[in-house]
């Protein structure tokens, strides 16, 4: 019994020392702070990634195995894209913004990338896309970059700040909840995590 106790007493518990819970958006502010130091270090994939992360609102899952010809029509960046995602199965619309086009189009032509192969190809010979994991380390590189605290962001902060850049401008969940492919409105609550912050908004503009 004595052994049992000593054991659950000496097992860490996974998250000690983390972070946990909804990670952030980024504000409008840190993303042109971003996009200018990739810009300035002539980080050409990484400026077409993290824009396009923030324009498509995909999770890293869906990022990573683009390809280009899901983002293109011919050799021309497409201003609209749809994909299937990989969690629900579901297509979802993204739009992409002239600026992403302009660096997504640049990056295609300096990596020589044909219409078959994969956006963003892994340096591992043996994945032909770069992993989620790759992916987050990139992340938090970006977060890193301009003095943010990168274990407060992850991979779901660049797919929940276009979505609530959006909100906060327009208050419209229907509108969220059509970009993000939710079937339920409940779910793009949660996801926007709108809840607790409107509410303390609505307390401090309230007074008595």
């Amino acid at each position: 019994m004595s052994t049992l106790t000593n054991t659950s007493r000496s097992r860490v518990p996974w998250n000690k020392g983390r972070l946990t819970g909804q990670k952030p958006p980024l504000k409008l502010k840190e993303i042109w702070a971003i996009r200018v130091r990739l810009q300035l270090s002539s980080r050409v994939r990484d400026l077409a990634m993290f824009n396009l992360a923030i324009d498509s609102k995909l999770r890293a899952c869906d990022l990573t195995k683009l390809r280009v010809r899901d983002v293109c029509h011919g050799e021309r960046v497409a201003n609209r894209a749809t994909i299937m995602q990989q969690k629900t199965q579901r297509p979802v619309q993204f739009e992409i913004t002239e600026q992403t086009r302009d660096s997504v189009a640049a990056w295609i032509g300096h990596a020589r990338l044909h219409a078959t192969d994969f956006l963003f190809p892994s340096r591992i010979h043996d994945s032909p896309h770069l992993s989620t994991r790759q992916y987050a380390r990139l992340v938090h590189r970006w977060i890193a970059s301009i003095g943010l605290d990168d274990s407060a962001y992850g991979t779901h902060t660049m797919g929940r700040t276009k979505a609530s850049l959006i909100y906060r401008r327009t208050k419209n969940l229907r509108a969220v909840q059509l970009l993000r492919g939710h079937t339920k409105l409940e779910s793009t609550v949660r996801y926007l995590g709108i809840e607790v912050d409107d509410a303390l908004e609505m307390a401090e503009q309230t007074e008595v």
